[in-house]
């Protein structure tokens, strides 16, 4: 049986399932594996690693510690409570602002591209080249968030490093929106999220592609990116504090485990709090060279889950409102038994969207394409329910041809 359990109750003997840190890079060459020593638990413990999953028929067991299903319906019912009444207000349509978010998304990724080229030659940044595109971006974002997100989950994995980096600087600026900040923050914080990873242009490209977990000296290397960054940031003009946090501070953890300073609660700002949130979300959703991408209904649970230690959970709370339980793109099962893509959410509760059904779970093929209003009853273009999310590989389909 799978069990979760804190790091402080794991034993010699018990079999690691899952060390349930799926954004953490760490020295283990495995995430299923049998605990030998205390030796073991301590290199966990260094790395971060609080809680994890024991599967009890392969080691020892812990009796009272709940099952992976039982965590699992715990999550679901605290965001179930989380997105009652949330609906997605943007003023322009996801079709209407795509086109625009299209020629947005292709500018800033050869822009970031070119000033990481730079920052590895040695040249300075300069904001003045990256100020014109984040107020593009932010202005998509306005119009409907949807549109520039949606685009941004499609990622190569040659051009990955600047891809996330525009992507994180994009999804900043959307979770920005649901706070009170003074004006041009939101333009800030996106500058922040665009440079975030700038540091890691002074990492070697064999441990920065590296097809595989990294060693413990190769990671503390990794690690180095972001006193690279900080150094890049110090000798440009022009950058704000704001800006400086995000770089600064996005791999810090609300409980102290991260890095370099190890800053913990409110010894971190508001924006290094939210960087490391959509840093982390953004990775776990994107297929890398070492490991395959993590749906975004399931990322979003599973950062719920880790909120009450590496997160703030408040803040958590507010970033999955932003996202919506089902992104744009996310593919579901609907209650008839066909497949469907979620389209669109303007408007509507953020548990019951636009889908476009376009496949048959009981046929095993595909269908003409149709557009279901979960909102509404059957009738008028609605009538079904979401049973579940699914993962496209699992039916081979690709979302984003349907949206």
């Amino acid at each position: 049986m799978i069990k979760k359990i804190s790091v402080r109750q794991l034993k010699p003997g018990m079999f690691v399932h899952d060390m349930d840190c799926g954004w953490m890079e760490h020295p283990f060459l495995t995430g299923s594996f049998k605990i030998r020593s205390e030796k073991d638990i301590g290199q966990m413990i260094a790395y971060g690693i609080r809680e994890l999953y024991i599967d009890s028929e392969k080691g020892l067991d812990a009796s009272d510690a709940p099952t992976k299903k039982e965590v699992e319906t715990s999550i679901a019912r605290q965001m179930e409570v989380v997105f009652e009444n949330v609906k997605s207000l943007d003023p322009t349509s996801l079709q209407e602002e795509t086109g625009r978010a299209k020629i947005v998304l292709v500018e800033a990724s050869k822009i970031v591209g070119d000033l990481m080229q730079g920052a590895r030659l040695g040249r300075q940044i300069e904001q003045e080249q990256i100020d014109p595109i984040v107020s593009k971006m932010s202005d998509s974002i306005l119009r409907n968030k949807d549109a520039l997100l949606s685009l941004c989950r499609i990622k190569e994995k040659d051009n990955y490093t600047f891809l996330h980096s525009v992507s994180v600087g994009a999804l900043l600026m959307c979770f920005t929106r649901a706070f009170d900040l003074k004006p041009g923050d939101m333009q800030l914080v996106g500058i922040g999220g665009m440079l975030h990873d700038i540091g890691k242009t002074m990492v070697p490209d064999r441990i920065l592609n590296k097809a595989g977990e990294l060693t413990l000296d190769e990671f503390t290397t990794m690690k180095m990116h972001v006193l690279y960054g900080q150094n890049i940031l110090s000798d440009t003009p022009g950058i704000t504090q704001t800006s400086f946090d995000v770089v600064a501070q996005h791999h810090e953890r609300y409980d102290g485990s991260g890095y370099p300073l190890k800053l913990k609660g409110s010894e971190m700002s508001i924006y290094g709090q939210m960087a490391s949130i959509v840093d982390v979300y953004d990775a776990i959703t994107s297929d890398r060279c070492y490991r395959k991408a993590m749906d975004p209904t399931v990322a979003l649970r599973k950062m719920f889950e880790w909120s009450k230690l590496h997160f703030d959970p408040g803040l958590i709370q507010t970033f999955v409102r932003t996202i919506g339980i089902y992104p744009i793109g996310t593919l579901v099962l609907l209650e008839s038994g066909k497949i469907a893509v979620v389209i669109d959410q303007q408007g509507r509760d953020l548990t019951r969207p636009l889908v476009r059904a376009i496949f048959d779970s009981r046929k095993s093929c595909y269908i003409s394409p149709e557009d279901v209003d979960l909102s509404k009853p059957l009738g008028q273009g609605g009538g079904d329910r979401i049973v579940s999310h699914e993962a496209a590989a699992k039916w081979n389909i690709d979302p984003h041809q349907f949206i």
